[in-house]
């Protein structure tokens, strides 16, 4: 679709926006939103017809690109069929939606409740493994993510936690594997899963191994800065969990549905949870949807005894006709294998290369359509581009950096010292080039605030 340019409309529209629009995690007199027109594929445009290459795809969940062909029919021969239906009937969609998820899921994972995003999966998720165990208490660890709903943002382990942590949320939090930022004085993989073990391992003694219900995790940390766990990390965990009767849940809300160029990333580790958190990728954000994947012991606890938990929407006609299509579309045009197939030949090469020529650039890390590039103002030492959580004038390098991609058309995904390359996973070989050759350019400007 060619973009048609019509500012007056983009002018209204942002004026509505600043008017009456409520935006999420800002100061709302210090932000100012990009009126967008229209989006199709990897590229979205604003009413001055300006193309952006979309290296976030949304908050990381476009992973079909936007407005998909296949997709937008079924959500509308879904609405002419049955626009919605009350969560306790058997609806054809959602009986569908949740047989295709069970089918990808790791192990025993075969009952799918649904939910209306990812943070609300973690909330019943973390209830599911505290009924099920009788313990009060779960562990998760810091630079983690796990929504903005009150236990989830009590879970999360990064600044948008503070304002709303309650200190009597039963969480107590420990270090994950991060080897460039060891917390643990290694010098290599093996050391540092080791030590990351030795340190889950001493947390769970002291915390009292009887009060634990769960630990939860990213499969791979998101917006803390895509961090892929050493070899046997998360086999590790799986073996504590065992050992203690621990429900262990992996959230998969950002890395699932062929972000990493698996299903689930947990297939790259060969591990398999109590319980999965999913959304996002699950219908390409087309209509909101999230849900948990149950292992059948937990499900069995909650044959014969009601589970005290629901949502009006759960498993959304409308969400559900938009994930089968979602589905099958990733499975009919080879979305997941795309995103293992250039993450491997061209945008994991070509990012550390990238890394070569910017001094600006610490460390290059991730998987399939799933990376991270650690920007740094000394590469010996490692400091930081911008400080922790920088905001305003500490923040001016981050922020120029961003200006510039976006003034080459390419709309990054930054989040304090990083920018993360998430592109939709069906992107193009051409448009993944066309998006590095920005991203070069823009890094150059970061370059600028290095010692």
């Amino acid at each position: 679709m060619t973009p048609q340019p019509n500012p007056e409309a983009g002018a209204a529209v942002k004026a509505a926006d600043r008017d009456h629009v409520f935006h999420s995690w800002s100061a709302q007199e210090l932000i100012d939103p990009l009126a967008v027109a229209g989006a199709e594929g990897s590229h979205f445009w604003d009413y001055d017809g300006r193309r952006y290459l979309d290296f976030s795809s949304g908050l990381v969940y476009t992973n079909i690109g936007y407005q998909h062909p296949k997709v937008v029919a079924a959500i509308q021969e879904q609405a002419a069929k049955m626009t919605t239906f009350a969560p306790a009937f058997a609806i054809e969609a959602r009986s569908e939606a949740a047989r295709l998820i069970a089918e990808r899921t790791p192990g025993d994972l075969d009952k799918i409740f649904f939910t209306n995003g990812g943070a609300d999966a973690v909330e019943h998720a973390i209830r599911m493994a505290r009924l099920h165990t009788g313990r009060p208490k779960v562990l998760s660890a810091y630079r983690s993510y796990h929504g903005g709903t009150q236990q989830a943002v009590n879970l999360t382990g990064d600044p948008r936690r503070w304002a709303s942590d309650s200190g009597t949320a039963g969480v107590a939090r420990f270090w994950a594997p991060y080897l460039y930022r060891s917390r643990f004085y290694a010098e290599t993989e093996e050391q540092e899963c080791a030590r990351a073990l030795e340190h889950l391992e001493t947390t769970i003694a002291f915390e009292g191994p009887s009060t634990v219900a769960a630990i939860i995790l990213e499969t791979i940390p998101g917006t803390a800065g895509i961090m892929v766990p050493p070899p046997g990390y998360l086999a590790g965990v799986r073996e504590i969990c065992d050992k203690h009767g621990i429900v262990f849940v992996l959230d998969e809300v950002m890395a699932g549905f062929g972000r990493t160029g698996e299903w689930f990333a947990a297939d790259l580790f060969d591990v398999t949870p109590d319980l999965l958190t999913f959304a996002k990728g699950v219908n390409s954000g087309y209509v909101p949807l999230g849900g948990v994947a149950i292992s059948g012991a937990i499900a069995e606890t909650f044959g014969k005894r009601p589970y005290p938990g629901g949502l009006t929407y759960s498993g959304h006609p409308l969400a559900c006709a938009a994930a089968v299509a979602t589905i099958n579309v990733m499975a009919e045009e080879g979305v997941v294998e795309n995103a293992a197939r250039l993450g491997a030949s061209v945008l994991g090469p070509e990012l550390r290369a990238l890394a070569e020529r910017h001094p600006s650039v610490g460390e290059v890390r991730g998987t399939g359509m799933f990376w991270a590039l650690e920007l740094v103002r000394d590469r010996e030492t490692r400091e930081p581009l911008v400080p922790y959580n920088a905001a305003g004038e500490a923040n001016a390098p981050m922020a120029a950096f961003a200006a510039a991609a976006k003034g080459g058309g390419l709309w990054p995904f930054v989040n304090m010292n990083r920018t993360h390359v998430v592109p939709p996973c069906n992107i193009s070989e051409a448009e993944l080039k066309e998006g590095l050759a920005v991203l070069d350019t823009a890094l150059s400007v970061a370059d600028e605030y290095t010692v």
